[in-house]
C-alpha cells in the first residue's frame, strides 16, 4: 500500500462543504475527550507511590498506556478509512469512560485483594484508556478530509490546541478534585458506595468528561462526504486490509514518510522524560503536591494553545512546515537539557521581589516551561502537517495512524527508561531527552 500522494484527479478533489463547523466540532470533541485525560495527569504518580511500590512503576504505568495506543492507532486510523471517522471517534471515547472509571476504583480493589491487584486495576484500565487514545488518528484525518490544502496547517493547529487546552483546564480540575475541601465535600454529599478520595474523584471526573464527549459526538458529529460506506483507492478499488507490520513496513518504504515517521518515534521518546518525570521532580526539588503541580501543568497548557492554536500556524505559513519543525527541535531540545537545572540557574538569578513564592527557582522553572512549550508544539504541528501532506486523501487515515503509532512507540519505550534513570540520577532522563532529539533535527534537514 502506497501512502504518497499519486497525483491523480482522485487527488485534486474539491474537500466538502462546510469544513469550518465540521472542524469546530470534532474539535470540540477531543477538547473533551483530552479534558479527562488531563484530569488524571495531577495525580497519577501520587497514586502509584500511595500503593508503596517503586517509582520505576510510573513509567511503566505510562508505558502501557502508550503500548496500548501505538497497538491501536494505526488500525483505528485504517478503520476510520474503510468505514468512516464517526463511529471510529464514538466508540473510543465511550471506552475512555470505562477505563477512568475503573482506574479511580483501584484503590478499592487494593483494600479486597491486596496492592497486586490494585496494581493489576491500574495496568488493564491504562491499557484500555490508551487503546482508545488511537483515537486520534481518526480525528486528525476527519480535519484533514474536510480542509483544503492550504488551510490544513491551521486545521490541525486546532486539534493540538485541543488537546493544550485539555492540558489547559484538565490538570487544574484534577487538581481542584484532589484538593481536601473538594474531597470533604463530596465525602458527604454523595452515596456511601462511592469512593472519595483525591485519587478517585479526578478518575471519576475523568470518566464523566469522556462520557460527555461520546454524547457530543452523537448528537452532532457528522460523517465527511465520501468516507461512510467505506473509503476507495484512487482507481475506485475498495480499500484493502493492510495489517500494523505492513502500514508500517509502507511508510518506512516510503521517501517522503520515513523521515517523518522516525522523527515522530524519536521526539517522543525524548518528551517522555518530561512527561513521566516532571511531576516527581516538580515534588522532590520544589515540594509540589498534585494542586501545585496542577497549576504549573495548566500555565504549561495555556502556553500551548496559544502556541498550536494561533502562533504556529502563523508561522508555518511564513517559514513553511520542514524549517518551523527544526526550530521547534531545538527548542525542545534545549528546555529539556535545561529543566533539571532550574533550581539551581535560578538561585542565581537576583529576587523578583513581590510575594514570597515569586522567587529566582520558580522564574526558571516558568521560564524554561514557555520554551519547552513552544518547541514541542511548534515540532508536533509541523511534523503532523508535513505527514497531511505527504499522504494521499484516501490514505490520510493510515497515514496518521502509523505517525501516532511511531509516537506512541517511543512514549512506550521512553517512560520505563526516564523512570530508571530518575531513579539513578535525577537529571538524566532529561537530559538524555535532548540528546535524543539531535537525530530527529538530522532527519527534518531540508
Amino acid at each position: 500500500m502506497s501512502l504518497t500522494r499519486s497525483g491523480t484527479v482522485a487527488d485534486a478533489e474539491t474537500p466538502p462543504t462546510g469544513s469550518r463547523r465540521a472542524v469546530t466540532v470534532v474539535v470540540g470533541v477531543v477538547f473533551l475527550d483530552l479534558l479527562g485525560f488531563g484530569v488524571v495527569i495531577p495525580i497519577l504518580p501520587f497514586y502509584v507511590r500511595s500503593f508503596g511500590v517503586s517509582d520505576v512503576f510510573i513509567g511503566l504505568l505510562a508505558a502501557s498506556y502508550s503500548l496500548a495506543q501505538f497497538l491501536a492507532a494505526p488500525t483505528l486510523g485504517r478503520v476510520s478509512d474503510r468505514y468512516g471517522r464517526r463511529p471510529v471517534i464514538m466508540a473510543s471515547v465511550a471506552a475512555a469512560a470505562v477505563a477512568w472509571a475503573v482506574f479511580g476504583l483501584a484503590a478499592e480493589v487494593g483494600n479486597l485483594a491486596g496492592t497486586a491487584a490494585a496494581v493489576v486495576t491500574l495496568f488493564a484500565s491504562r491499557l484500555l484508556a490508551g487503546a482508545a487514545g488511537g483515537n486520534i488518528a481518526a480525528a486528525q484525518a476527519y480535519v484533514a478530509d474536510v480542509t483544503p490544502d492550504e488551510r490544513r496547517a491551521g486545521a490541525l493547529g486546532l486539534v493540538g490546541a485541543a488537546f493544550a487546552l485539555g492540558f489547559v483546564f484538565g490538570p487544574a480540575i484534577g487538581g481542584l478534585a484532589a484538593s481536601d475541601a473538594v474531597v470533604a465535600a463530596a465525602d458527604g454529599a454523595l452515596p456511601g458506595f462511592v469512593p472519595t478520595t483525591r485519587f478517585s474523584l479526578p478518575s471519576f471526573t475523568a470518566a464523566g468528561l469522556s462520557l460527555l464527549a461520546f454524547v457530543a459526538a452523537a448528537l452532532v458529529l457528522e460523517e465527511p462526504d465520501g468516507v461512510a460506506g467505506g473509503r476507495r483507492t484512487a482507481d475506485g478499488r475498495p480499500a484493502g486490509r493492510t495489517s500494523l507490520v505492513g502500514q508500517f513496513r509502507a511508510a518506512l518504504a516510503d521517501g517522503t514518510l520515513r523521515p517523518l515517521v522516525l522523527a515522530f518515534f524519536l521526539a517522543s521518546v525524548a518528551f517522555a522524560g518530561i512527561q513521566v518525570m516532571f511531576i516527581p521532580f516538580a515534588a522532590d526539588f520544589y515540594g509540589y503536591g498534585a494542586t501545585e503541580a496542577a497549576l504549573f501543568l495548566t500555565y504549561i497548557g495555556v502556553l500551548g494553545t496559544v502556541n498550536q492554536g494561533v502562533l504556529v500556524g502563523r508561522l508555518e505559513r511564513r517559514f513553511g512546515a520542514a524549517p518551523l519543525a527544526v526550530a521547534g527541535g531545538v527548542s525542545l531540545a534545549t528546555a529539556l537539557a535545561l529543566l533539571p537545572f532550574t533550581p539551581q540557574v535560578g538561585g542565581l538569578l537576583p529576587s523578583p521581589g513581590g510575594p514570597a513564592w515569586l522567587d529566582g527557582p520558580l522564574l526558571a522553572l516558568l521560564a524554561d516551561g514557555a520554551l519547552l512549550s513552544f518547541g514541542n508544539g511548534a515540532l508536533t504541528v509541523s511534523l503532523t502537517t508535513l505527514v497531511s501532506r505527504g499522504a494521499s486523501r484516501e490514505t490520510q487515515g493510515a497515514a496518521f495512524g502509523v505517525t501516532q503509532g511511531a509516537g506512541s512507540l517511543g512514549r512506550t519505550v521512553g517512560p520505563p527508561l526516564a523512570a530508571a534513570a530518575y531513579v539513578a540520577a535525577y537529571w538524566s532522563p532529561f537530559v538524555a531527552g535532548a540528546a535524543v532529539l539531535l537525530p530527529a533535527l538530522w532527519l527534518l534537514r531540508r
